[in-house]
Order: C-alpha cells, then structure tokens, then sequence
C-alpha cells in the first residue's frame, strides 16, 4: 500500500479549507482545520500505539496505559467516537478537547479555545463533511512518507492562510526564506538554549531545528524557548512545535515586554545562546508605562516612544543574550535612522559594540506592509576582527518579483551569507565600516550612507556624439530637399 506523501496531505488540508470556505472568515480556518488535524493524529497514533503493544505483549494493557503513550487520549476523544456523531457534533469535538487537556497536561490551554459548538457557523450537516473528510486521511506513523511530514503541511497551511487572509492571515507569519537567511546568518548549535520572545507559530524555532540537522548536529539536547500573546497562535505554536516532534520545549504565554514569562527559579531573565525574533513592526501602545518601571533592568539604554516599540524588542533581546550570545532581529528601516529616543538607544548599543551587522532586505516580503526591513544581527562576543566594526549590506535589489509579494531567492540568501562569513568590502554590496565613521554619523545606520548604490552614468564622448549628430543633420536636409521636391512636382510651393 503507497504511503501518504506531503502533496496528498497538504492537497486534503487545503481542500478542508474549501469546504470552510464561505460559513466562516478565511482568518479563522486555521483553528478549525488544525483542531481537527491534530485531533486526527493524536487518536491515529494512539490507537497505532495500543494495537502493537497489543500485539507484543499478547494483552491490551496499551489501551489504557498512560506511559505507554506520548499523548493519552481517552476513549470520548478518539476519532472512532467522533466520526458516529450525527447531532451536537461541535459540542462533541470541544468535549474530545476538554478530555485531551484533562489527560495530557502539555495540551492544558491548546484546544479548548477552539469552538466547535457554534451552530450559524458550524451546522453538524457541515461538520460531518468535514469528519468525513478529514476520516478518508490515515495519520498513523507507518502510512507517513517521512517523519515530519505533518509539521511540514503545517507550515504550508500557515503560509497558505497568510497568503488566502492578507494581512489578517499573515500577522503571525514570518516569509519561510526570511527565516531561513537569520538563521543562517545567526547558526544555531546543538546543545544551545535558543529563544524566540515573539515566537508567532513557532517557524524561527523549527527552522533552528532544520538548520542544526543539515549541519549533521543533533537538534534533540536543544532547548527551545518562546513567548507569544496572542491566545491562538499560541495554540498554533505549541501544536505546530508538537507536529514537528518537538513537544517537550517551552512555549509561554503572555506580553514580552509587559510581562516577560521566560524566568529562572530565581525570577530573572533567562539567558539564552541564540536569540530570533521578528515582532510587530513598529507597534503602538507597546507597554512604555511598564518598561519605564521594568524591574528586570531591560532598558538601560532609554526608553523607546510611546507609538514604536522596536527598540523595546531589541532591548529585551540583548538582556537574554548570555556573555557569548547572539540575536538576529527582523526590524523595519526607521530603526536605524530616526533620531529622538531611539536615536540615543542605537548609540548605546553601537558605543557597547554590541551591533555585529545591518542587512537591508528587499520591500514587500511581509504580509500586511510593503516598507523595506532589515535584519540587525546583535552579539555580545565579536570575534577580534570584528571588534569595533559593523558589517552593513545592502540586499535591497536582490529578490523574485511575485504577484502580492517580493521572494527572496536560495540564491539571494546564499550571496548574503557568503558575504556575511566573508566579512569584506564588495562594491555596491557590502562594507565593514568602521564604528568612528558611524560615529561621525551621529550613529545614523542608515545604508545609503555607507554603501554607494547610485548606478554609474555611462560616460559620453563628445566628439562622437557631434559627429552622429552632424550625421543626422545631414540626413535629414536631404529628406527635407526629397519632400520639397516632391511638393513642386504636385504644384506647391514655387
């Protein structure tokens, strides 16, 4: 029998999607489909697990033995009693959840924000569509064509609602290859302990993961943190990390800059080997009162304005690196212009050497704003020949023009790292700048000042330039005696 592939199942989830379409706002898909999803693949698993145990030890102890089971799930939320549902079919699914949390406290909070029990919306005619629907996938681990194939359609449901919703879909959606370049430029290790304080569904994180495993390390002693505040796409991230195998990471809930929850026992910030981030861009009523009060000490180098958080991110980020510690930041261009507070926090962190590069990024890669970003890479241990120098680039016209959004290319991310780990001056490109330069800049990072991207005018040669144009001049006196000529002959002119 032919295995499941990643194709069929991102075809079936997208058209469960078709089968929403119209009852509810494209925004809110997300939470019915991958409540199903998830719901689907626990029971599969579960039952795949209890019929081999089952089967080895000639008993049936492995249905209702917990440690057997990564997740328990009890009989009520097992997709047998789901599918004979034909009434109150919503109230059924939301039950299924409840018994799911109440079983298995890494889910406490996951589920049961998802209502299935609203009848104008999610009439059961409907609902059993879908079980139907969602009953013809098989979601055991033997029918999977590769391992991480459920967290892979995850993503590409994520993406999809991103794109399908505009920016309502796309608040919590980083581009997949935005991604990919911070990672790469930031290289995460095994055995690090790495955090993301705006970790949206949980992508910077997963492709840490990717990164360690295609450097032939073993991604399974890393740590992984985050804090999220939006309610739902907590859920999605925690189900997200919990699809791609990686369910015994910390995922918390709650305001980063309000109310950071990542703390020790000894209630300080943790202190993190990597850090990645792409918060809401220049965010209003972003928690000044609170941070003007911060007892964690985050903001030593000034209070970011009321109407633009970014520095408050930043900030946050350079307090959790340890003393060998790197961040990789997305942030938009005004961070490294605007004057005022943020001003003086960028000479602070510039005068601390604490700024190892600027990437300017191409416009229209993010859903929901067209203005150009840039990615700040920020740490706390430069290498020698680093010290006293940023590292600025330019890679603002390097990217796949798309229909609604720019892409950046492998390609274009390949040229950035290079240039990157290389550390020289490329014309047009990329320079290592001094920080007394900066300096002399009043610590404007702004990229034009430092990298010359005006295109060179061809230069003209005057005395071919006249001999063309006495060459016109010629021709077209003898067109005009031609026409003239041929205006006589019809009797006008003398």
């Amino acid at each position: 029998m032919s295995k499941l592939t990643l194709q069929q199942l991102e075809s079936h989830l997208w058209e469960s999607a078709n089968i929403l379409r119209g009852s509810i706002d494209s925004s809110d898909y997300k939470n019915y489909i991958f409540g199903l999803l998830f719901l689907k693949r626990l029971s599969d698993v579960f039952i795949e697990t209890a019929k081999e145990i089952e089967r080895e030890e000639n008993d049936d102890y492995g249905w209702y033995d917990r440690d057997e089971h990564q997740f328990f799930v009890p009989e009520r939320a097992r997709w047998t009693h789901i599918q004979i549902q034909t009434q109150d079919i919503g109230n059924a699914i939301n039950k299924s959840f409840e018994a799911l949390e109440e079983e298995n406290p890494s889910l406490d909070g996951v589920l049961a924000n998802i209502d299935f029990n609203d009848k104008d919306k999610l009439p059961d005619k409907l609902l059993m569509q879908l079980i139907q629907h969602f009953s013809s996938i098989d979601l055991r681990n033997v029918n999977l064509s590769e391992p991480d194939m459920l967290g892979r359609a995850y993503e590409y449901l994520i993406k999809q609602f991103a794109d399908d919703a505009g920016k309502k879909g796309g608040e919590f959606y980083t581009p997949t290859k935005v991604v990919e370049l911070i990672v790469n430029l930031i290289k995460p290790e095994e055995g690090m302990r790495v955090c993301d304080p705006t970790v949206g569904s949980g992508g910077m994180l997963v492709q840490s993961v990717d990164y360690i495993k295609a450097q032939g390390g073993d991604a399974r002693n890393l740590t992984l943190h985050g804090q999220e505040r939006n309610l739902n796409t907590w859920a999605i991230c925690k189900m997200n990390l919990l699809l791609h195998g990686l369910s015994d990471h910390r995922i918390e809930r709650g305001d980063t800059i309000r109310e950071p929850k990542l703390l020790g026992d000894d209630k300080e910030l943790l202190l993190y080997d990597r850090v990645i981030a792409n918060p809401p861009f220049s965010l209003k009523n972003w928690g000044r009162e609170e941070a003007e009060a911060d007892e964690y000490g985050r903001f030593r180098f000034g209070i970011p304005p009321k109407n633009a958080g970014d520095y408050g991110f930043v900030q946050h980020m350079v307090s959790t690196l340890n003393h060998e510690g790197k961040a990789g930041v997305v942030m938009p261009h005004g961070v490294l212009f605007r004057g005022g507070a943020e001003g003086k926090i960028r000479e602070g962190l510039l005068k601390e050497d604490l700024v190892e590069a600027v990437i300017g990024l191409p416009s229209n890669l993010f859903y929901g704003t067209g203005i150009p970003a840039c990615i700040l890479v920020l740490n706390r241990k430069k290498a020698e020949n680093q010290k006293g120098k940023v590292f600025i680039l330019d890679g603002s016209k390097d990217y796949h023009e798309g229909k609604n959004q720019n892409v950046l290319r492998s390609k274009d991310i390949d040229s950035i790292v290079q240039a990157y780990d290389a550390w020289k001056d490329q014309d047009k490109y990329c320079r290592v700048v001094d920080l007394k330069e900066i300096e002399e800049n009043d610590y404007n990072l702004n990229i034009a000042r430092y990298i010359d991207t005006t295109e060179e005018e061809e230069e003209i040669n005057v005395q071919a330039a006249l001999i063309d144009l006495k060459k016109l001049e010629q021709e077209r006196d003898e067109i005009e005696d031609k026409m003239y000529g041929y205006l006589k002959e019809l009797g006008y002119g003398e």
